[in-house]
C-alpha cells in the first residue's frame, strides 16, 4: 500500500521538476522581484562584489552621477540576467558587459543582460548611470540611505534580495564640509576644489537592505565602544540635551555588545559599529552594519525624561546592536522570515536589560512593552500570523508590524520556557554558528531547536507561529464548603477555527493578608488545576499573574475593589491590561466605569511605567468610547480629579505623566486658561518638569481648542533654535490651523509624494487634522485618504502604510466615519489583502464603538 507520506513526496518532486524547467527556459520579467527569480538567481551567482561611486553635489536639486562595477561568479549563463534597477530607464548612461558595450535594455524594474554577453565564471559589468533617489532621502545639507527591504535597487542597479550577499567598496564625493560614514571604515578623505573624496575600505559581506551610508552637516563624536574607535553623527544643537545624553550613548551600546558576545558566544562579527542622529528618521533605529541610523529625538534625551522615554532608548540601542547578530551575521533566507531578525532583536534587547534591573522590573517591563501593542493588533479581524507568505519583495514592507515586533517575543519567551533557558541558548548558539555570515529560515532555526529539546516544537509552532489570534480563557470555580472541590480552565479561540495555545503562565489566589502563586500549563482545550483543590476559596483570582501568558483573560469581578491593593506592579499591570482588554470586548466592564476606576488609581499607582499604562488608556477611553455628551458631563471632574492627582503625586516624572494626561483631555476655558499660563511663561507647575518639546506639544494643544490665541503657533515657532525641529514645526502648523480652508490645502499638498517625504511629520500632523475636536470638518479626508493608500504603500517606506492609517482613524467614533470604511471595502472587493489587513487593524476601535456606545 502506498502511504499518504509517498504520495506527498511524488507531489513535491513532481513540482519540484515543473519548476526547475520553468528556470530552465527562462525566467518571466515582472516588476518588483518575485520569489522565483530569487530562487533561480541564487543557484547561479555568488561571489558578488559591488564597487560603487557617487558624487553628491551640494545643491539639493542637482543630480547625482554615478558609476558601478559589479562583480559576480556565474555558474549557468543559459538565460538572460535580471538586474533590479527601479528607475527610469533614461537614467542608464551605459552598460559595459565583460568589456563589451552592450545595448541598453530595461523592462519592468529591470536591466535585461542577455546570456550572449555572460559567461560562465568570473563577470563584471560596469554602468555609468545617475542616482536613483527614492531611498536617498536627500535633504539640504543631509542625507542618508534606507534600503529595506528592497529599496537598495532604487538607488543602484543590483541583486536585490537578502540572500545574495556582497561586499561593498564604496567612494563618496561631497562637499568639503561634509562628513560621512558607511558600512565599512574610512581609508581615506581627500578634499580638493572645494570638495571631499571619501573612500571606504572593502566591506563585510551583507545583504543589499544592510548596506548604507550617511552623509552631510553633522557634528561627530568619537568613542569606544568594541573593537576599534566609533563614530557618531549628529545634528542635536541643544546642549543640555548633549551633554546628557552623550556618554550614555556609547555606555549603552557598549553594555549592548558586551552581553550579546557573551550570550552568543561570538565576537562582534563586523569590522565597526558607527552610528548616526537622523532628525525625523522614518523607522526609531535601522541595523545597517558599520552605520546604524537612529531617530535623533529617541536618542538625545534631558533630564526631564520619563521611565518610559528612557526604557525606549535603552531598547533600541539594544534592539539595533542585537541585530548585529541576528540579521546581519545571519540573514534571513527571505523576506516570510523578516520577522525572524525582528523577534531576536526584540527579545535579546528585553535579556540584555534582566541582568541589571531584576527579575521583577523586567517581567513589568516585558508586560507593558509587548502585551498591549501585540494585542492592539491580534483582537482584530486584519490580524496576521507571525510568520506570512510573501511572493515578490516589493510587497515585504507589509509584512512589518507589532505582531513581529511584539506578539513575536512572547512567542519565543514562551518557547524560552518551555525548553529551558540553557537549552534554549544552546541551540540558539548551533544555529549562529552554522549560519554566519550566510542565510537561514524559520524551519532551519525551529529546526535546530528541536535538537535541544523535549517538547514536541513542530505543533507548537503551528498555532504560535503560523496562525494569527490569541485564545480567550475562562475559569469555573466548584465549591465545596469554604474549599476549592474543582478548579477548571478551559480555552477557545477567539476567533476562527478552533485551536490549542499551548503555554505556561501563573496565576494567583489572594486571600486577606497573604497571596498563593500556582504556575499552570495551559496544553488543552480544558485542564482541571489539581494544585488548587483542597485549598481555601479565595478572596479573588488574577489571571496571567506573572504577566508571561498570552490571551484575553477572565475577570474576577471582586477584584475590582481591591486593585490597587496589590502589592506587586506587574499583578497590578496584568489586570490593568485585562480590564481594557475585556472593556474593549464588552465583557465585565463598560467604558465609562472603567476610566473611572482607573481615575481611582492617579493618586494611588505609584510605579512609573503603571501610571502611563493607565493614563494612556483614560486617553483612549476618553476620546474614543465616551460620547460627546458623556465627555462634556465628565470634563471638569476629570480635570480636577487629574490636576489633583498631579498636585499629590510625589515623583517628578510621576507629576509630568498627569500633567501631560491633562493637556491630553481638557476641554474646559478653565483648563485651557491655565494651560495657556504655562505655556505663556513657561513655568510649569511645581515639581513638573518641562523641555523645549514638551512646551511645543502644549502650543499643539492649546491651537486645538477653539478660542486659543492665534498667536501661540506663530510664538512657539520663535521659541525653537534648532533647524531640523522648526522645518518640522512649520511643516505641521497648517494641520492645526483654525482656518478649515488652510486645513484643506494641507491635505490635498500630500497627494504629492514630495510632501510626503518626512514621514514621521506627515504622521505628526495627520494626529492633529484628525483629532476628535477638528473632526467635523476631517471627516471629509478619510476617503481620499483611503484611496491614496496603494500609492502611498508604493512610494512609502515600510512602517508608513500602518502610520498613515493609524494617525488618520485611530480617534474616530462616528458611524459616518464607519460608513466609510464598510463602503471603502464593499466597493473594493478584491483590494490588496495586506493593506486591507492594515486597514481593518487601524479601524478597530472605531467598530467596536459602533457597539460600545450604543
Amino acid at each position: 500500500m502506498i502511504s499518504h507520506r509517498h504520495i506527498l513526496l511524488g507531489i513535491i518532486f513532481v513540482f519540484f521538476l515543473c519548476s526547475a524547467s520553468k528556470i530552465a527556459t527562462g525566467q518571466e520579467i515582472e516588476t518588483g522581484v518575485s520569489k522565483e527569480l530569487a530562487l533561480y538567481r541564487k543557484t547561479v551567482l555568488d561571489k558578488i562584489s559591488y564597487t560603487l561611486e557617487f558624487d553628491i553635489p551640494k545643491e539639493r536639486t542637482g543630480n547625482i552621477a554615478a558609476t558601478e562595477l559589479l562583480s559576480f561568479h556565474l555558474s549557468a549563463n543559459d538565460q538572460t540576467l535580471q538586474l533590479d534597477f527601479k528607475e527610469a530607464s533614461s537614467k542608464v548612461r551605459k552598460l559595459i558587459v565583460n568589456g563589451q558595450n552592450i545595448p541598453i535594455q530595461h523592462e519592468k524594474e529591470h536591466l535585461l543582460i542577455a546570456a550572449k554577453y555572460l559567461k560562465k565564471g568570473s563577470n563584471q559589468v560596469k554602468i555609468e548611470f545617475q542616482s536613483g533617489e527614492a531611498a536617498l532621502n536627500r535633504n539640504a545639507d543631509y542625507l542618508y540611505t534606507l534600503f529595506v527591504p528592497d529599496r537598495a535597487r532604487t538607488v543602484f542597479p543590483c541583486f536585490d534580495q537578502p540572500d545574495l550577499k556582497a561586499t561593498y567598496n564604496l567612494t563618496l564625493k561631497v562637499p568639503a564640509d561634509w562628513k560621512a560614514i558607511s558600512s565599512a571604515p574610512l581609508k581615506e578623505a581627500i578634499i580638493l576644489n572645494g570638495r571631499k573624496t571619501c573612500q571606504f575600505v572593502t566591506s563585510d559581506t551583507l545583504s543589499t537592505y544592510l548596506f548604507s551610508f550617511v552623509a552631510g552637516k553633522f557634528e561627530q563624536q568619537s568613542g569606544n565602544i568594541g573593537k576599534g574607535k566609533t563614530e557618531f553623527l549628529y545634528r542635536e544643537t541643544d546642549t543640555a540635551k548633549i551633554t546628557h545624553s552623550m556618554k550614555e550613548l556609547f555606555k549603552l551600546h557598549k553594555d549592548a555588545m558586551s552581553y550579546l558576545e557573551d550570550w552568543t558566544a561570538i565576537p562582534y562579527p563586523f569590522q565597526k559599529l558607527d552610528f548616526a542622529a537622523i532628525p525625523d528618521f522614518q523607522f526609531g533605529g535601522m541595523e545597517h552594519v558599520g552605520a546604524i541610523q537612529y531617530k535623533a529625538a529617541a536618542l538625545f534625551l534631558d533630564s526631564t525624561a520619563t521611565k518610559d522615554q528612557l526604557n525606549s532608548r535603552n531598547n533600541l540601542i539594544a534592539h539595533e546592536t542585537a541585530h548585529m547578530w541576528f540579521g546581519d551575521l545571519v540573514t534571513m533566507t527571505w523576506f516570510t522570515d523578516v520577522w525572524m531578525k525582528e523577534v531576536f532583536a526584540n527579545f535579546m534587547a528585553d535579556k540584555s536589560a534582566e541582568g541589571n534591573v531584576g527579575k521583577a522590573v523586567f517581567d513589568l517591563k516585558f508586560l507593558i512593552d509587548h502585551f498591549p501593542a501585540a494585542y492592539g493588533v491580534d483582537r482584530t479581524a486584519g490580524s496576521n500570523p507571525i510568520r506570512q507568505q510573501l511572493d515578490n519583495l516589493k510587497d515585504a514592507g507589509t509584512m512589518y508590524g507589532n505582531i513581529i515586533y511584539h506578539k513575536a517575543p512572547i512567542m519565543m519567551q514562551q518557547l524560552e520556557l518551555l525548553m529551558g533557558k540553557d537549552k534554549f541558548r544552546q541551540g540558539v548558539r548551533a544555529y549562529l554558528k552554522k549560519f554566519a555570515n550566510s542565510n537561514a529560515s524559520w524551519p532551519d532555526l525551529i529546526g535546530m531547536l528541536n535538537k535541544y529539546s523535549d517538547q514536541d516544537l513542530e505543533g507548537w509552532n503551528k498555532v504560535w507561529v503560523n496562525e494569527p489570534g490569541r485564545p480567550v480563557v475562562d475559569y469555573t470555580i466548584e465549591k465545596k464548603g469554604d474549599k476549592i472541590g474543582r478548579f477548571t480552565i478551559k480555552q477557545v479561540a477567539e476567533y476562527g477555527r478552533q485551536r490549542i495555545w499551548p503555554q505556561l503562565f501563573e496565576l494567583t489566589f489572594y486571600y486577606q493578608g497573604y497571596t498563593r502563586k500556582i504556575p499552570v500549563n495551559l496544553n488543552a482545550a480544558q485542564i482541571e488545576l489539581k494544585e488548587a483543590e483542597g485549598l481555601d476559596v479565595p478572596l479573588f483570582v488574577l489571571f496571567n499573574s506573572s504577566g508571561q501568558g498570552y490571551g484575553l483573560w477572565p475577570l474576577d469581578m471582586d477584584m475590582f475593589n481591591h486593585l490597587y491593593d496589590m502589592e506587586k506592579p506587574v499583578n497590578r499591570a496584568t489586570a490593568y491590561i485585562t480590564l481594557y482588554e475585556n472593556m474593549l470586548n464588552d465583557r465585565y466592564i463598560k467604558p465609562a466605569a472603567l476610566l473611572t476606576l482607573f481615575v481611582e488609581g492617579l493618586t494611588k499607582e505609584k510605579e512609573e511605567l503603571n501610571l502611563n499604562l493607565i493614563t494612556g488608556y483614560i486617553g483612549t477611553v476618553y476620546w474614543e468610547f465616551l460620547s460627546e455628551q458623556e465627555r462634556d458631563k465628565l470634563t471638569e471632574l476629570l480635570e480636577k480629579k487629574i490636576w489633583e492627582a498631579m498636585l499629590e503625586q510625589q515623583g517628578p516624572n510621576l507629576k509630568k505623566l498627569l500633567f501631560k494626561t491633562y493637556q491630553n483631555i481638557f476641554l474646559s476655558k478653565a483648563a485651557a486658561s491655565r494651560l495657556y499660563e504655562v505655556w505663556k511663561v513657561q513655568k510649569a507647575p511645581a515639581g513638573v518638569k518641562l523641555s523645549e518639546d514638551d512646551y511645543t506639544s502644549l502650543a499643539f494643544s492649546l491651537a486645538l481648542r477653539a478660542g486659543a490665541d492665534a498667536a501661540v503657533l506663530k510664538t512657539q515657532l520663535l521659541r525653537i533654535s534648532n533647524a531640523d525641529r522648526k522645518k518640522r514645526f512649520e511643516f505641521i502648523m497648517p494641520a492645526l490651523s483654525a482656518d478649515v480652508t488652510e486645513r484643506d490645502r494641507f491635505f490635498k499638498s500630500l497627494e504629492l509624494k514630495a510632501n510626503r517625504e518626512k514621514e514621521a511629520n506627515v504622521t505628526a500632523a495627520l494626529y492633529y487634522l484628525h483629532h476628535p475636536l477638528r473632526q467635523s470638518g476631517s471627516v471629509k479626508y478619510l476617503d481620499k485618504s483611503l484611496q491614496m493608500l496603494e500609492e502611498i504603500q508604493t512610494t512609502g517606506d515600510i512602517f508608513f502604510p500602518q502610520n498613515w492609517l493609524t494617525a488618520t482613524f485611530s480617534y474616530y467614533q462616528s458611524p459616518e466615519a464607519a460608513r466609510i470604511v464598510s463602503h471603502f471595502f464593499n466597493t473594493h472587493p478584491d483590494y490588496h489583502p495586506q493593506l486591507k489587513a492594515k486597514l481593518l487593524q487601524a479601524t478597530d476601535n472605531l467598530f467596536r464603538a459602533q457597539k460600545l456606545l450604543k
